[in-house]
């Protein structure tokens, strides 16, 4: 969700890659349903993991910033930093996997989500651009 959203906020300003620490492959439907709420196209991407990234020959040094939204992403960042200069912030924002019972109940909680993703990333970078 932060990818596509920071995308649409902030268009070609920065460039932005999503990596996790294990690779999903299918982005969650929910997360797909909430982000189309707000314009946010997300049903062909795909998610991939730091170790991937690094095999098909992204260069991690090249990254100004990781933006770890989990305690396993921050950890993966912090081992990063040994060999790369990287700065690393951790946003604890809430993962709605699981959390609900019933559909209405999961997009509520995938929206609190994405909430917590459009605050942090406003007030890091100002509100979302008019035309990115």
């Amino acid at each position: 969700m932060a990818e596509g959203i920071m995308k649409k906020f902030y268009g070609t300003e920065c460039y932005i890659q999503s990596v996790g620490v294990k690779n999903d492959l299918e982005i969650d439907g929910f997360a797909v349903a909430v982000c189309q709420e707000i314009g946010v196209e997300l049903s062909r991407h795909r998610s991939r993991s730091f170790d991937e990234m690094q095999q098909w020959g992204d260069d991690l040094s090249s990254f100004d910033l990781v933006l770890a939204l989990s305690p396993a992403s921050q950890r993966r960042a912090l081992e990063l930093t040994r060999v790369f200069h990287l700065d690393v912030e951790y946003w604890p924002i809430m993962d709605p996997t699981g959390l609900g019972e019933g559909r209405e109940a999961r997009l509520a909680s995938y929206r609190q989500t994405r909430d917590q993703i459009i605050a942090r990333l406003e007030q890091r970078w100002g509100p979302a651009r008019e035309n990115p």
